[in-house]
């Protein structure tokens, strides 16, 4: 049984719950709300947390999500290779901004080999 919060609102801790018991969908919203300090206190460890919990599952938005906070070093070491290969996924899947974002580390040479070629 999860652990109730009296602290959260009831909207909150549902969504807490449904991240711990694995919806990547949750995990990914709720690493949004840490990030913002929206519903629960800010922080970036968390919102890593969670963020990487849902790419693990193949979720294309906790890969980039995961990806912008590594190329910011937000939560974790600064890594462009880290970067990169989140972004990397979750292009390989469609995502848009992972596409963008991707394209952006090999305009500038950032964790890959600097290209302007279109692939």
């Amino acid at each position: 049984m999860l652990e109730q919060n009296p602290e959260l609102t009831p909207e909150t801790q549902a969504l807490i719950e449904k991240a711990q018991r694995g919806d990547a969908d949750a995990q990914c919203n709720l690493g949004l709300m840490y990030i913002n300090g929206q519903g629960v206190a800010q922080s970036d460890e968390k919102a890593v947390e969670y963020y990487h919990l849902a790419a693990e599952q193949g979720n294309a938005l906790g890969q980039c999500n995961l990806g912008v906070m590594y190329k910011r070093g937000k939560g974790v070491a600064q890594s462009d290779e880290k970067a990169v290969k989140y972004y990397q996924l979750a292009a390989g899947q469609g995502n848009a901004l992972g596409q963008c974002n991707l394209g952006v580390m090999y305009e500038r040479g950032k964790g890959v080999a600097q290209s302007d070629e279109s692939g």
